[in-house]
C-alpha cells in the first residue's frame, strides 16, 4: 500500500529482501547528489522524485521510500498502472517463479505489457470507475485496444488529447531506453495520470476546429446550435431541445483576424477559433449545465466536437504525467533492454490505433 506523508509526499513501504533493498539502491544511485552520469541524470525526468527513506517514530524498524506524489497537482486524477516488458520475472527467478508469472498472463511476451489497474473519472456521473488487475489479465490481443481506451473515456467522449500526450511521453522514455545499455528493468511499470475534470485550468485548447468540412456562419455550430462570443469558453445553458449556448473569449474583429491567420495553415473551408485559456470561474461544469435528460440530445455530440474530437495536432498538450515506477527488479546490464523496448513500442502502437480510430 501507498501511504500519504503530511508533507504531501507518498510513502512506499520497503519490501522484504532482496527486493526492497534493491529498489532503495536503485533510487539512491539515480538520485545521488554526486551523480554525473548523463544517462542516470536524464532518467530522473521519468521517475517520481525521490526524497530518501523515512521511518515512523513509533516503528523505527519500518522503512518507507519517500517519493513525489505524481497525482497531487490534479483535481480529478485518472490513473493507470501498466507493467512493461516481455517478462514479469527477472533473470534470477526460480523455475517455479517463472511458471507462476507466465501462468498469470501468458500474453505478456507477445503483447509486451499488462494493465495492472485503472481509475477513471466520469464527468457525466461525477464518480470514478475502477478496474483491478483481473480486468487487465482478462484482456486479449483482440480486446486490449478497447480495454486501454476505457482509461481515456470520461463518460462523454474519448479524450484524444490525453492519448496523444501519452504517446509523446512514452516516446521520450523509449528514446532513453534506445540510448542506454546500463540497466535492465523487469516487472516495472508506467504510471499514467491525467486530469479528468473539465473544471480544472489544466485543459487548454488551441485552434479549436468548430466546423469539419464547411465554414459556419458566426454564432452557429454545424447543426444549428448557438454560440455566443463573449467571455472565456464555457457552457452556460443547455436548452430543452438539446442546444448549447457557450461563450468564447474573442471579439468579432479578433475572431475574424484569427480566422484569416489560420487560412494559410489549414483548408479554407474550416472555421477556427483560438481559446487562450479556461479560467476556473468560467469553465464547463457538467453538473450545473448539462442535465441527464439532455444526454441523448445534441449536447453530447457538440461537446465532443468542441472538447474531445479535435485533431490532436492542433491542441496543446493535455495535463498528463507518465512516470516509471516499481524498481525491485532492476539489474546492471551491458546490453539494451530489448524486452522493455518491445513493450513500449507495442503500447505506443495500441495507443496510436485508438487515436486513429
Amino acid at each position: 500500500g501507498i501511504l500519504q506523508h503530511p508533507d504531501g509526499t507518498v510513502l512506499k513501504q520497503l519490501q522484504p529482501p532482496p527486493r526492497g533493498p534493491r529498489e532503495q539502491e536503485f533510487y539512491n544511485k539515480v538520485y545521488d547528489s554526486d551523480c554525473c552520469d548523463s544517462v542516470l541524470l536524464k532518467l530522473r525526468e521519468y521517475l517520481p522524485k525521490y526524497f530518501g527513506v523515512w521511518s515512523p517514530p513509533t516503528a523505527p524498524n519500518d522503512t518507507y521510500l519517500k517519493l513525489e506524489d505524481v497525482t497531487r497537482k490534479f483535481n480529478k486524477p485518472c490513473i493507470m498502472d501498466v507493467k512493461i516488458g516481455q517478462k514479469s520475472y527477472d533473470p534470477y527467478a526460480s523455475a517455479e517463479k517463472i511458471q507462476q508469472q507466465v501462468s498469470k498472463y501468458p500474453l505478456m511476451e507477445e503483447l509486451g505489457f499488462l494493465v495492472l489497474g485503472m481509475r477513471v473519472y466520469h464527468v457525466s456521473t461525477d464518480s470514478y470507475e475502477t478496474q483491478n488487475q483481473h480486468y487487465g489479465r482478462s484482456l486479449t490481443k483482440e480486446t486490449v485496444k478497447d480495454g486501454i481506451s476505457k482509461f481515456f473515456h470520461n463518460g462523454y467522449c474519448l479524450r484524444k488529447d490525453a492519448i496523444a500526450a501519452s504517446i509523446r511521453k512514452i516516446e521520450k522514455i523509449l528514446e532513453w531506453f534506445e540510448g542506454q545499455e546500463q540497466l535492465n528493468f523487469y516487472a516495472s511499470s508506467l504510471l499514467f495520470v491525467y486530469e479528468g475534470s473539465c473544471q480544472a485550468t489544466t485543459m487548454k485548447l488551441s485552434d479549436v476546429t468548430l466546423a469539419e468540412k464547411r465554414g459556419v456562419p458566426r454564432g452557429l455550430l454545424s447543426g444549428g446550435d448557438i454560440l455566443e462570443y463573449n467571455n472565456n469558453i464555457h457552457v452556460i445553458n443547455s436548452t430543452e431541445n438539446g442546444k448549447i449556448e457557450a461563450s468564447v473569449s474573442k471579439g468579432l474583429s479578433k475572431f475574424y483576424a484569427l480566422h484569416k491567420k489560420a487560412y494559410s495553415k489549414r483548408h479554407h473551408s474550416q472555421l477556427s477559433l483560438k481559446v487562450e485559456n479556461l479560467e476556473e470561474d468560467n469553465v464547463w461544469k457538467s453538473s450545473r449545465c448539462i442535465t441527464q435528460e439532455h444526454l441523448n440530445g445534441n449536447v453530447i455530440p457538440q461537446l465532443e466536437k468542441v472538447f474531445c474530437h479535435m485533431p490532436a495536432e492542433i491542441k496543446e498538450s493535455a495535463s498528463i504525467e507518465v512516470r516509471m515506477i516499481d524498481f525491485a527488479h532492476v539489474f546492471p546490464s551491458n546490453t539494451k533492454d530489448e524486452g522493455y523496448i518491445y513493450g513500449l513500442k507495442k503500447l505506443i502502437t495500441v495507443l496510436k490505433n485508438i487515436l486513429d480510430n
